[in-house]
């Protein structure tokens, strides 16, 4: 099975750098070039076939406001799984803070047919990571990581 890495097309605001919590007024909002887009497109094409497709069913980049940038999903509406991965994100923020355990690493769900987790790619970007159905918790979390840290590694080459 072969998967193709889409990326949005146009323009797309990005949250300023700064804590999860904090989200921009619209006057903060800017509209970049496709800059953004294209280096996530291509730092997910070049790691994508290192991800353990065993275990992962799909991955989406997103901005930290909720919006596409590019991903390889399948059977899921990813506009929508960017926005609740931006709102997961800042409650997670607010819960951990609530809590006292810190700033949050990663926001992680388990349903009946697989999980997913949220991850900081940088102050700028979320990884969205999808499960697979027989995929343990534990080891969704391990494989997960793993893919963070390959997107992050690409990304940090190409800068």
């Amino acid at each position: 099975m072969s998967f193709e890495v889409t990326q949005t097309s146009g323009a797309l605001p990005l949250r300023r750098r700064g804590p999860l919590s904090e989200a921009p007024s619209a006057a903060e909002r800017h509209v970049p070039d496709s800059v953004a887009a294209k280096l996530m497109t291509e730092a997910l094409q070049e790691v994508h076939g290192s991800f353990d497709t065993v275990a992962i069913n799909g991955v989406l980049v997103a901005t930290r406001d909720g919006l596409v940038l590019c991903g390889v999903t399948r059977g899921i509406e990813d506009d929508g799984v960017a926005a609740m991965a931006s709102a997961a994100a800042g409650l997670a923020t607010q819960f951990t803070s609530q809590a006292g355990v810190g700033s949050p690493r990663a926001v992680f769900f388990e349903g009946e047919s697989g999980q997913v987790g949220v991850f900081g790619v940088d102050a700028d970007t979320l990884l969205v990571v999808l499960g697979e159905r027989d995929t343990t918790m534990g080891m969704f979390n391990v494989v997960a990581k793993q893919a963070l840290t390959l997107l992050q590694q690409a990304v940090a080459a190409r800068r």
